[in-house]
């Protein structure tokens, strides 16, 4: 995240938000902020929101997602809002929402469904 120059905003059991300020560099050949960048904030929030939920001591890995881009990421500042859906022992769905501002006008760009693992620490 400290690469892409990402900020966690908000962080609360089962939510998370995490806001991509744009740069040149993470966009496309139009000058739309790149899927890549949209994927991997979403992840985060997803994986966050997740890892808020699991015991002290775990770790969270991504087992797998789905993402839709729905517009161009266009603007400004790209905003990920991820929600847990349902927290399991191990696993943990979530829905995630891209929201990218421009011009103080706010679309949703991207939805995101992920799935992620709880992982005990060793020797447990």
């Amino acid at each position: 995240m400290q690469l892409l120059g990402a900020t966690m905003r908000t962080i609360e059991p089962g939510y998370c938000v995490i806001d991509l300020p744009f740069k040149h560099q993470l966009t496309q050949q139009d000058g739309f902020f790149h899927a890549g960048s949209t994927s991997t904030i979403a992840d985060s929030a997803g994986g966050y929101a997740a890892y808020s939920l699991m015991p002290a001591g775990h770790r969270v890995l991504t087992v797998e997602f789905k993402i839709n881009l729905l517009a161009p990421a266009d603007g400004e500042l790209l905003s990920a809002e991820g929600r847990v859906i349902k927290a399991g022992r191990t696993l943990t769905a979530a829905t995630i929402n891209v929201h990218c501002t421009k011009n103080t006008k706010t679309k949703l760009c991207a939805i995101m469904q992920q799935t992620t693992i709880c992982i005990a620490p060793l020797g447990n």
